[in-house]
């Protein structure tokens, strides 16, 4: 790898996608940015890798790096479906799904935790800012609880945390980070590009822009009530973008330009991120605390990914031919007289 080459002789413009179309200082295009970063210097070959997500802000992130992949765009909260069907039809795609709060611990709750079950050979993403931005920044699930929108209303529905629940579901790789610290994102996803089995990477994401509230005059139910039927013009005022740097076991306070923050815990050196018990109660500790921890919560290299559970061939699906794939009478015949 030179200065202006990756280990494939690959320059970084490649890693590149379109233009975003996501609000000024947003958490996800910080993400995307680590991931440019960390595809280039990993060394990803762009016509392997398939970008998956589904609806929502964060799914339009794969728009906006290595243009010259593959992707697909799902039903809300059914991007594990189409992430579980490319990894089995090619087991030598790297499978890239980019999904939110919303798309993951709402609608595709459910797929969550059976891909995390099945133990599918991917990164998982979850762009985490706790609030639905394409809809005027209503509670997600993943919203704690007390914690409040701009207009004052609180929080009082129990929290989901992925992170605690991919553990408890026996997830092989789960780790969490802060959109604006690349310092441990990127090393943190080139490590998920490594591991065999899902491996689920928690981004907590500001939304910088739509926090609306029941009772706004750009909110949808006001414009409806009062007899407006175009939709609203808002004036976006671009936002900065919130960057940290500290220390393994030291504690962060970032605040957001709205008065918000966030308190966030980076595990120590001697934590043992293969202890699953151990991680369990970290993840509840910090939240009792109030902090968020980051860094590779649980990782298990032992067990087996879903293709190799399913003793798929190691030639994928996709490059089988025709006369590979079909039986012949005879061993028709013993498969009948099996069954």
């Amino acid at each position: 790898m030179t200065a202006n080459l990756n280990i494939i002789g690959l320059a970084r413009e490649v890693y590149k996608g379109l233009p975003t179309t996501l609000c000024a200082g947003c958490g996800h295009n910080s993400i995307t940015n680590h991931l440019i970063k960390a595809l280039f210097e990993y060394g990803v070959e762009p016509h392997r890798l398939a970008k998956m997500s589904g609806i929502g802000c964060s799914s339009k992130t794969p728009a906006y790096f290595v243009e010259q992949a593959h992707g697909f765009n799902g039903l809300h909260g059914r991007m594990p479906s189409a992430a579980t069907g490319a990894k089995l039809a090619n087991r030598d795609l790297v499978v890239l799904g980019i999904s939110g709060d919303g798309d993951t611990a709402s609608i595709g709750l459910g797929q969550y935790c059976h891909m995390i079950r099945r133990n599918l050979d991917c990164t998982y993403i979850i762009e985490n800012n706790g609030c639905y931005g394409l809809t005027k920044g209503q509670f997600s699930a993943t919203a704690d609880v007390g914690s409040t929108q701009k207009g004052g209303k609180a929080n009082e529905y129990a929290t989901i945390d992925a992170c605690g629940l991919a553990i408890e579901l026996g997830a092989t790789f789960v780790a969490r980070s802060f959109s604006g610290d690349g310092k441990q994102l990127v090393p943190l996803l080139q490590a998920a590009f490594s591991h065999r089995g899902t491996a689920i990477l928690d981004v907590i994401s500001p939304c910088v822009t739509f926090n609306d509230h029941e009772g706004s005059t750009k909110s949808y139910s006001y414009v409806k009530d009062h007899d407006v039927v175009l939709h609203t013009a808002d004036y976006i005022a671009g936002g900065k973008e919130v960057s940290v740097d500290y220390q393994p076991g030291e504690v962060r306070d970032v605040e957001f330009d709205d008065g918000s923050h966030v308190l966030l815990r980076k595990l120590d050196v001697d934590y043992d991120p293969t202890d699953s018990i151990g991680a369990a109660r970290t993840i509840h500790e910090s939240r009792a605390r109030g902090e968020l921890v980051t860094g590779l919560l649980f990782v298990d290299t032992k067990e087996r990914d879903l293709c190799e559970r399913e003793r798929l061939s190691r030639t994928p699906l996709a490059a089988l031919d025709e006369e590979t794939l079909r039986i012949s009478h005879d061993e028709w015949e013993r498969l009948m007289e099996r069954s």
